[in-house]
């Protein structure tokens, strides 16, 4: 079992903090037929008990991370997805969006790092989309760009695998986001980091597909938060895909994908 998170070397694979002393690691777990939350330190995992969005208080049991499986980070009631989020990907063909362009996935969608990504039947264009992913922290309704920072409660690695014939043909994009295992998450959500600011990277086979710094957001973390809020309630562990950057293309039954970002780590997933 294990995973990759930032700061450390698990089961050959690298994590990189930015600041260690500064930043916070929480990881939702398995270890035989329990799931907790957890506190990253090192290459342990500290027990927490009840919700990391509750004011929580270690166990007093401690786990190496090889010896648990890492889960989706959060439970979200729901997820939502900026479209069209960079420069680099609008690539001239769309203009430039006044406003956040949002639409929802399912949290069926939801798969836990190092599970397989499975191409669903009558696709052919199934690809990877990277992502910084915004997790919610308190109920949020109506607040401001210059208030939304104290509802982020951290930041995770998100891939919005997308089905682009889906997603051309249909008149709602329902299958082509959402479909089951539509939505890699994970591994850890990370505190105390500068979100408008870290190098993405998306890697297929060990190949770089994207990469670029979270600066060249369109809409800023703050300003997705905010401007969702005015018309849905965001709830604790609620979670916002900010968009991809970059060309993405279609995935192959084998490939390994791998979603980086300074300072959180690596989200692994190989296609089903």
């Amino acid at each position: 079992m294990g995973s990759v998170i930032a700061g450390y070397t698990t089961l050959g694979s690298t994590f990189s903090a930015q600041s260690p002393s500064k930043v916070t690691h929480y990881v939702r777990f398995q270890y035989r037929d329990r799931i907790s939350y957890g506190q990253l330190i090192g290459n342990k995992v500290f027990e927490l008990k009840g919700s990391i969005f509750e004011p929580s208080v270690r166990t007093g049991q401690t786990y190496r991370v090889d010896e648990v499986k890492l889960l989706v980070p959060c439970e979200p009631t729901k997820i939502v997805a900026a479209a069209g989020n960079y420069i680099s990907h609008l690539a001239g063909e769309r203009p430039k969006p006044k406003n956040p362009e949002f639409f929802f996935k399912v949290p069926s969608a939801l798969l836990d790092p190092e599970d397989k990504i499975v191409i669903p039947p009558g696709t052919s264009q199934c690809v990877f989309e990277g992502e910084l992913v915004i997790v919610i922290g308190k109920k949020a309704k109506h607040i401001s760009v210059a208030e939304a920072s104290k509802y982020v409660f951290g930041i995770t690695c998100g891939n919005d695998v997308s089905a682009r014939d889906w997603q051309k043909n249909d008149i709602q994009w329902w299958r082509a986001k959402g479909s089951d295992t539509f939505a890699p998450l994970g591994p850890a959500i990370a505190q105390g980091l500068n979100y408008d600011d870290l190098m993405l990277t998306t890697r297929v086979n060990g190949q770089v597909k994207q990469q670029q710094r979270t600066k060249d957001l369109i809409f800023k973390v703050d300003s997705l938060v905010s401007f969702a809020s005015q018309f849905i309630t965001l709830y604790p562990g609620d979670v916002i895909y900010t968009g991809t950057p970059g060309r993405t293309s279609a995935l192959q039954s084998g490939d390994v994908v791998e979603v980086e970002i300074e300072g959180i780590g690596i989200l692994k997933n190989t296609v089903a």
